[in-house]
């Protein structure tokens, strides 16, 4: 018994050091040391895979947050700094197969640190396109049932930067909702103009308007975040992202910035992605602001974002319509006639050549990474014979 508070000990005083060290929902980990996985969202599913998989002499645990090379996992007990093994390592063929935040994973603990042995299936994942790397992938977060996208009208409001967060959601079947925020900074007129524009875009997507400085749409914002759903908040620089998490919170989890005066804009705060347990049972995660939003491998969200037009799509003459100079193309005459918005066909068009791209420099990839393998092979059965 005396061992135990003991440990007890050492492993709240662990937690006091992290709360010092971090920005976040570490600061008040002392008041969430002990809560049951399924408050994290852990199902029925995801424990009948670890025991399938003779994962059962493991612990679990959800990364909450991640350092480079190092993982932020929360237990039952709390939380615990964690690497991965190197064979989990090893074997990864990306980044894409290495933690994210939001993963479920199976770990081994020594005291108040861990080793991360696998990853559990992933329900959903938001992912782009890697900066600078055309057939690379990084994974934003794991396990996401909604994502909220926020956009500042007073700077960062572009329609087309909102259709393809949308086609990211979509791809993974993640529930979008719109924040419109600071719309105190812009007049009335402009305020209208901007949600009615969105609206049209979007169709039945949740489009709320949100005012830090004058509480407003908060109210309305809460009441779409439900206990057990994990929401992730996505967006540029400066938008507000941070602080909209702490007024979800209830509490100040989240550093923010001062607004420049000088540019109008919030500076840039969120450093690492990040999990929180919001009182009221929902999770949050926020994002350091994402200056490019690449698409990736898409598959079925490009055609769930821009419905019109696949729908419009099934009446053209060719089956393998491109939908830019073809005859008969239902898409073309409906720009004719006005029936389809130019600026939401010209987005489709440009995220379509972005998608083809990145398809073709990954099977560019994976056939010189087919042919490297097939050298190295090659090579290791000369020098074998060499050595009988």
């Amino acid at each position: 018994m005396k061992q135990s508070q003991n440990q007890s000990l050492k492993f709240k005083t662990r937690l006091r050091e992290i709360g010092r060290k971090k920005q976040g929902i570490y600061k008040n980990t002392i008041k969430i040391v002990k809560m049951n996985l399924e408050e994290l969202g852990y199902t029925a599913e995801l424990e009948g895979f670890r025991v399938d998989n003779d994962l059962s002499s493991f612990e679990v645990g959800r990364v909450v947050a991640e350092h480079r090379d190092r993982f932020h996992v929360m237990t039952e007990s709390g939380i615990l700094d964690c690497e991965v093994t190197g064979n989990l390592r090893f074997t990864a063929e990306s980044r894409e197969d290495l933690p994210a935040v939001g993963d479920w994973v199976s770990y081994m603990g020594y005291d108040d640190k861990g080793l991360i042995h696998a990853i559990l299936p992933r329900q959903s994942v938001i992912k782009r396109k890697a900066v600078g790397r055309s057939s690379d992938v990084q994974v934003i977060a794991s396990n996401i049932d909604y994502a909220i996208i926020v956009q500042a009208v007073d700077r960062d409001y572009n329609l087309n930067r909102i259709e393809r967060y949308l086609v990211i959601c979509n791809a993974s079947d993640i529930k979008p909702i719109i924040v419109l925020n600071k719309v105190d900074m812009v007049d009335e007129d402009r305020r209208k103009e901007i949600a009615t524009e969105v609206k049209n875009r979007v169709g039945e997507i949740p489009v709320v308007e949100v005012s830090n400085q004058l509480s407003g749409g908060l109210d309305q914002l809460s009441s779409l975040i439900k206990k057990g759903q994990t929401y992730c908040l996505l967006g540029s620089s400066g938008v507000g992202k941070s602080t909209i998490t702490n007024e979800l919170a209830k509490v100040d989890v989240m550093e923010t910035g001062e607004i420049s005066e000088s540019v109008g804009k919030g500076s840039h705060t969120t450093t690492h992605r990040e999990l929180i347990l919001l009182s009221s049972g929902a999770i949050i995660i926020d994002n350091p602001g994402m200056r490019e939003v690449g698409i990736s491998d898409s598959e079925g969200g490009l055609e769930t974002t821009f419905e019109s037009i696949s729908d419009l799509a099934q009446n053209c003459r060719y089956s393998d319509c491109t939908h830019t100079n073809e005859s008969d193309c239902a898409v073309l005459n409906a720009l004719d006639t006005e029936e389809l918005d130019p600026d939401s066909y010209h987005n489709y068009q440009k995220l379509q050549r972005e998608r083809e791209h990145f398809e073709a420099t990954t099977v560019e990839k994976r056939r010189k990474d087919k042919s490297f393998g097939k050298m190295i092979k090659s090579h290791q059965k000369l020098k074998n014979k060499n050595n009988r």
